[in-house]
């Protein structure tokens, strides 16, 4: 029987909230142990989970990399409703470092198949991407009961809305980028204040000139 799903979101931002500035340049918004600890929260989950714009803007490859590695590597998971993840990205291209999945409402799509990259079709939502409860469902019935969700900001804002976020690890550093640049959260459609989501502080911790600050929802 599948065993239940949690799912932490970790945001780097400025002071100000913000992941980039507005030409999307965020190396580096945070320091060298920041980055580090965030390796080894990658290796302490089961997936490493992304939207598509991160993949086509960063192109990263999200493996855990700690000294000493991981035995094995998170599973490494791309939200793209409409198939757009590019084959000869280092995602798909790494895929012998371990599974590459991307979540889809796109039937198929046989070049990425051939890559080596695993599709899961997860449907559509009634805000028109994919469906997201179903998505942690049949993380649930494969075994990925650990998630570890780090972008983008529309994608996180998914989530939260959907209520499928457990924690926040938010990293905080000392720096403003101040209003035009790129905010840590996408839209929340909020129209009344008492339905904000609201969460808990349980710990902070200071990583260098960073603060890694700990988040549990409010249920």
């Amino acid at each position: 029987m599948a065993g239940p799903v949690s799912v932490s979101l970790k945001v780097a931002t400025s002071l100000d909230g913000r992941i980039a500035l507005k030409d999307g340049t965020s190396q580096w918004i945070t320091g060298a142990e920041a980055r580090a600890r965030v390796h080894q929260m990658r290796a302490g989950h089961d997936a490493v989970i992304v939207g598509i714009g991160t993949v086509l803007a960063d192109d990263p490859l999200l493996t855990a990399r700690t000294v000493p590695l991981p035995e094995t590597q998170p599973v490494r998971i791309i939200i793209d409703s409409r198939g757009r993840t590019p084959v000869d990205g280092r995602l798909v291209q790494s895929v012998g470092l371990g599974r590459v999945i991307v979540a889809t409402d796109v039937e198929r799509s046989s070049a990425l198949q051939a890559a080596g990259a695993e599709l899961w079709p997860c449907g559509v939502s009634d805000t028109g991407g994919v469906d997201l409860e179903y998505f942690v469902k049949r993380c649930a019935v494969e075994g990925l009961e650990r998630l570890f969700l780090e972008g983008g900001g529309k994608l996180a804002a998914s989530f939260i809305r959907a209520g499928l976020v457990d924690t926040i690890e938010w990293f905080r550093a000392p720096l403003l980028i101040g209003g035009d640049g790129i905010p840590a959260l996408g839209a929340l459609g909020l129209t009344e204040m008492a339905r904000a989501p609201r969460w808990q502080m349980t710990s902070t911790e200071r990583i260098e000139d960073d603060v890694l600050e700990t988040y549990t929802r409010v249920k």
